[in-house]
């Protein structure tokens, strides 16, 4: 029987963090560019009434937040036939607040996703309601950083960064 301190594959769950793999910098109209394909997505829930679709953004937006854009299939699908096409040089924007809005989006995306599966499941007409306000901002959001270049989650991201609540070094535009 091995040890758990000897063993190379248990690591103790106070020891679990986050991997550095998410980029310091990221060019900001890619994410404008994401932020369109998600309202996009956004649009056409609302609009067909078919909430599984926040389950496939959930599935986009959690590996986007753990490991980063690269790991994302809209951010790589924007990346290999929209960004080219757009003939608008890269800004570079700071990476830890939008790292922070694609956990925000996937929080918000699961819970949409598992409201729509209770309703389904249950017919409870409150979740249905949660999806609803959910799809709301999933709208909002998005819609204020494809179109305006307003990141709300960065916003929240800053607020938290000047209380020292998150790392404020991360992002130096941010304090």
């Amino acid at each position: 029987m091995t040890d758990i301190q000897t063993s190379p594959r248990v690591v103790p769950v106070g020891a679990i963090r986050f991997p550095r793999r998410y980029p310091s910098v990221v060019d900001g109209v890619t994410v404008r560019l994401v932020a369109a394909s998600v309202l996009v997505i956004g649009l056409a829930a609302i609009g067909t009434h078919q909430w599984w679709l926040y389950a496939a953004l959930a599935a986009d937006f959690i590996p986007r937040a753990i490991w980063g854009p690269s790991r994302s299939f809209l951010a790589t699908g924007v990346l290999r036939f929209v960004r080219r096409h757009v003939p608008v040089p890269p800004r570079s924007t700071a990476g830890a607040p939008k790292r922070f809005a694609a956990v925000i989006g996937a929080a918000m995306t699961s819970l949409a996703a598992a409201a729509w599966v209770v309703q389904l499941a249950t017919g409870l007409h409150a979740a249905l309601v949660v999806v609803w306000v959910i799809a709301a901002v999933m709208v909002v959001f998005p819609a204020l950083e494809a179109l305006f270049g307003y990141c709300v989650g960065c916003r929240i991201y800053g607020v938290l960064a000047r209380r020292g609540w998150v790392r404020p070094d991360l992002c130096v535009d941010c304090v």
